[in-house]
Formats: C-alpha cells, structure tokens, sequence
C-alpha cells in the first residue's frame, strides 16, 4: 500500500470513527466509558427495610354487568345465588321468592397489595378473579367490596370496571380463547380507608434484612453505609441483617435511609447450581468451580415396537376362529462414538458449561452429569433441585 492511499484511509476511519462519537447520545458515552469493574447493585435492591413492607389484603364480592357470561345461579352456583338475594335484601328488594336465572352475575374473590405508608383516601391497583363457573369477566363492574387484612379488619374498599387480558369466543363446532377471561385488574379501583400504624421516625435502630443472605455481603453494606456517612452507623449483626443506629446517623430515620439506599455494593454469593427437573432448566452461578475430571456420557435407546396381526380361518370353514397374533419388535440401540471428556481443575463458568456442550449432552443428560460430578466430590457447589 502506497503512503498517499495510507494517509487517506487513516483519514477516512478518523473521520468514520469521529461522526460516531457525536451522534451517541452524551450521557450513553459517558456510561460506556466509566463501565464498572465489576458489576454492583444499590442497597434498595438487595436489601428491605424493616416495617417498609407490604401487606395483602382479600375481599369477596360480585361482578354485575356480564353478557350472559356469568355463573350458573339455577343449578351450580349456590354461593353466587344466596349472595346476590343478601345484597338485594339490603338495598330493599325481596328476591326470595322470585326464580333467578340471570347469568350475568359473578361471584369473585378481589386481592390487592396495600402498600407501605398508605394514607386514607388513597388508590391502589386490584385483582379480580372468578369463583363459581363464570366464562368470562369481560365488561363486567365489581360491585362495592370490603377488602379485609389478616387481622380481620377492612383496610380497602373496592369497585369498578373491570379491565381483562384475554378474551374467548365460541361457535356451534370451534372456540377460540386467549389469555384468561376469568381474571381481570382494575386500575386505582380500591380506596384505603384504613391505615397500618408504624412511625418509622420513632425507632432507635433499623433493620436491614438480606433478599439473600450472606456474611460477605451484610458486611459490604456495612463498610459502604459507615463510609459514606462518615460515623459508625451500620454493623452486621448475621449474614442476613444488617443494624443501623438512627441516633448515630443524626436521629433522622428517613433521612438516613434516604441518604444509604442507593449507595452502591457488589453482593456476593455462595457457588449454587440450581435445577429444575421439571422444565429441564439448569442455572449456574459465577463461583462454581470443579477439580479435574473426565466425563463420559453415552445414549441408550430401546424401541419396543408392537404390529398385531389378524389371523383367520380358511373361507366357509366352520370350526376356525379369527384371533390376532401379536408381533413384537425390540431394538437396543447405543451410542459407541461417546469418548471421555477431560475437565480441568478451577475452570470458570464459561469453560464449564463450553466443556459440557462440548460433549452434545442435552439439558436432562446434564443434570445427570452435575449431579454425579457432585457424588463425585468434584463439583465445589451445592445442587438444589426443584
């Protein structure tokens, strides 16, 4: 290549790589040149609050409104039956002696998560699934519905139209459905009426509780929250709480947590291979190590075939009779191109799971393979199976 060809090609990928820089947005260039070394996650991520916790609530009501698509009030649903006389009977009609056969009523069960710190007048999200035989929820609207805490008491009162995912369809010969029209949300469709004490100024101390226990973590949070209020405010009291003294920190509880929630931290965990023989899902850790071994893994397959065949007598024959006579065929087929695989001692994930599909195994023959490494003494993990 000459010099002059040179100089301009040097241009050219200068210019190339210049227009490149520009037209990436100034904070996705910044991010991408201060990536991290290793990968870390706020406090709020790993970590819950003491008493900042939400609490489920449950209620039973009806659904009015549907098009011919709700329970069955003359011969399956009874429940359905004596709740909507209940509810006429309190507004003053007497249903008792007429015959009800409307099916455009639901009897449903409304659950909803009362969030933290929750304030009377405030809205919250609800559910609403089908009890009885209702086909569908569509266009439906929850009748008034007190929804009760699991001390009896009624935190939450909900109503409104009720929002579906899916939708069913039907004809003489085929039906169509998507999703699940037997459940639906209603957006801001329950008001608190009732809030759940807790003043989180009037305590001492807080606690940190771990999503994951582990030592070396809890001691991470602490160093970080000592460091960046500059006091001896945090400690680790197991691997997963972790203390913190609000005096130390100025006696301002939701300060505190304010200042420390989003300090980073690299959280750390046990080596854990974790199998679900059900799906055949197999899911590995970073830290999971395995001394040298050499692993083999070969197919067996057995085909059993069955081709019945008829016998019968010879026409016009009065003394035969037509009787099947079975023909069975068995193959045993093994795989005999199967040699062993050496895996070395300290490997990383990556080399671990390259040398496993080196061997073309598919998930199931794996977990048998972890699994036997493990009763080998080999793998430097623990194995839970789902």
């Amino acid at each position: 290549m000459t010099a002059p060809i040179a100089t301009r090609l040097c241009r050219l990928m200068c210019r190339t790589i210049r227009g490149m820089a520009t037209a990436l947005p100034a904070g996705l260039l910044a991010a991408a040149l201060a990536l991290p070394a290793q990968a870390t996650s706020r406090i709020k991520d790993v970590a819950d609050f003491e008493g900042v916790r939400e609490n489920q609530l449950v209620g039973y009501g009806l659904v009015v409104g549907l098009n011919g698509t709700g329970d069955d009030l003359k011969t399956k649903s009874v429940f359905t039956r004596e709740s909507l006389i209940g509810m006429l009977e309190r507004l003053g009609v007497n249903a008792r002696d007429d015959d009800l056969e409307t099916q455009n009523v639901a009897a449903v069960m409304v659950t909803a998560n009362l969030p933290p710190f929750a304030r009377q007048g405030s809205e919250v999200d609800v559910t609403v699934s089908a009890l009885g035989d209702a086909t569908s929820l569509q266009g439906g609207t929850l009748l008034v519905t007190p929804m009760l805490g699991a001390d009896g008491e009624v935190y939450v009162v909900a109503q409104g139209q009720i929002t579906i995912g899916g939708f069913s369809a039907a004809g003489a010969a085929e039906s169509i459905l998507r999703g699940v029209p037997t459940s639906g949300r209603i957006a801001r469709g329950g008001i608190v009426e009732r809030e759940v004490p807790f003043d989180i100024q009037a305590l001492s101390t807080l606690n940190l509780a771990l999503r994951n226990p582990d030592f070396t973590t809890a001691q991470r949070i602490a160093d970080a929250v000592n460091e960046s209020t500059g006091r001896p405010v945090a400690y680790a009291r197991d691997s997963g709480t972790v203390v913190l003294d609000v005096g130390a920190g100025g006696g301002d509880a939701a300060a505190l947590l304010a200042e420390i929630e989003g300090l980073p931290v690299e959280p750390d965990q046990p080596a854990r291979v974790v199998i679900d023989e059900t799906t055949g899902v197999i899911v590995m850790g970073e830290n999971v190590r395995i001394n040298k071994v050499a692993v083999a893994q070969g197919n067996l397959t057995i085909r059993v075939t069955e081709t019945p065949q008829v016998s019968q007598p010879n026409p016009f024959s009065n003394t035969g009779v037509t009787v099947v006579v079975p023909r069975t065929n068995v193959e045993v087929q093994e795989d005999t191109d199967r040699r062993l695989a050496v895996v070395n001692s300290g490997v990383t994930l990556e080399e671990l799971v390259a040398g496993l599909n080196s061997l073309g195994v598919s998930p199931r023959d794996m977990i048998s393979i972890l699994q036997t490494i493990k009763t080998a003494g080999a793998l430097q993990a623990d194995i839970v199976v789902q």
